[in-house]
């Protein structure tokens, strides 16, 4: 039995036809900026965000950073930040000249742990960026009362949670902004990088599609200093065929998680946890092993395959030396960057290949 972490092939073999007929339309129709296909797809990805406004941006980095600076966001202010993330959450901060100020995770779901967001406020955070991590959505409902307290923002990094929900409602348009990435991996991947963000904010919404496009809503007239962030037409086309079959995914991806949850033996390691509250989009499904480096040398040799999701916390990368948060002041962080290890969800999965690696890891 051969199994892959994600097989992002098969995706593109099961919508072929529709994907080849997308670019296709692209190429033809001369529009290889911008053009009706990005409109399009901005259109019906803040309908299926239940949002109002989406704007199509160059990658997920991105969307964060120009989500920032259109909240003024800039050098003396602070952000709150998971200490267990992706650099990039913390990488957007820094790259608007911001400080990351990082809150330890829950122990049970790996997200942002709400009762320690208060503490690290201070009069100079200006933002609360939780992220839903691993696609499984951040109590929000609390953080979003804090930040009305204390008349603060909340930027949601969703770039793992296309789909997910939280409290019944769909991820998108809980905060003032909502960012989203479309690297390959992601449950609405493109074939390339590409990202967005969502709001229902129309004010918000209008700042951003200025600071993508060079500062400018007229040619050669630049408002303010912008970026060059556009989605590509192309990957905006292949969006709108993948969009069409991302909740159908995002099922596929349930049934394999609700699988392993009920037939997988924790023996040296736990499975995630999932409050009653959360319908993740199951990005990646992350155990936490007692010896990970062991348990992930043996599952190899059997067949199964793994990554891990994320080695090195932010603030022991050597960019944010200068921070001075040295090891052992995040413990938590620092605990999961030693245990985690995600096993295979791909929604391409055959049964017989998830049965090939819940027998394995039982063995």
């Amino acid at each position: 039995m051969s199994v892959t972490f994600l097989d992002l092939k098969a995706a593109y073999t099961e919508l072929k036809s529709d994907i080849d007929l997308a670019v296709e339309r692209v190429l033809a129709s001369g529009y290889y900026i911008h053009g009706p296909e990005v409109e399009a797809f901005e259109e019906e990805f803040a309908r299926y965000c239940d949002a109002k406004e989406c704007v199509g941006v160059a990658n997920g980095l991105d969307a964060l950073n120009l989500a920032l600076r259109a909240m003024d966001v800039g050098p003396g202010d602070e952000v709150i930040v998971p200490s267990n993330t992706f650099v990039a959450t913390w990488l957007a901060v820094s790259q608007c000249g911001a400080t990351p100020v990082p809150v330890e995770p829950d122990p049970r779901t790996y997200n942002i742990d709400v009762s320690k967001i208060e503490a690290a406020i201070t009069s100079r955070t200006r933002v609360i960026l939780p992220v839903h991590l691993y696609g499984q959505p951040a109590d929000l409902d609390p953080i979003l009362a804090l930040a009305k307290k204390y008349g603060l923002r909340v930027l949601e990094d969703a770039a793992q949670a296309h789909g997910a929900r939280y409290k019944d409602r769909r991820i998108g348009a809980h905060g003032d902004v909502v960012t989203w990435s479309f690297y390959p991996g992601k449950n609405l991947g493109a074939i390339g990088d590409g990202g967005a963000v969502t709001t229902n904010d129309p004010e918000l919404a209008d700042r951003i599609r200025v600071l993508r496009n060079y500062g400018s809503r007229v040619k050669y007239v630049n408002e303010v200093q912008g970026v060059n962030s556009r989605l590509d037409p192309i990957q905006a086309a292949i969006l709108r065929v993948k969009l069409l079959h991302l909740d159908a995914w995002n099922l596929r991806r349930t049934t394999i998680a609700q699988r392993y949850m009920a037939e997988l033996t924790p023996k040296g390691f736990s499975l995630p946890f999932v409050p009653e509250w959360a319908n993740p989009s199951w990005h990646l499904f992350v155990v936490a092993c007692k010896d990970r480096d062991a348990m992930q040398q043996c599952w190899s040799n059997a067949g199964v395959p793994t990554l891990i999701h994320y080695p090195i916390p932010p603030h022991l990368q050597q960019a944010y030396a200068s921070l001075n948060i040295g090891a052992g002041r995040l413990p938590l962080a620092e605990k999961m960057a030693k245990e985690v290890l995600s096993i295979p969800i791909g929604p391409h999965m055959s049964t017989s290949q998830i049965d090939f690696v819940i027998t394995k890891i039982n063995q």
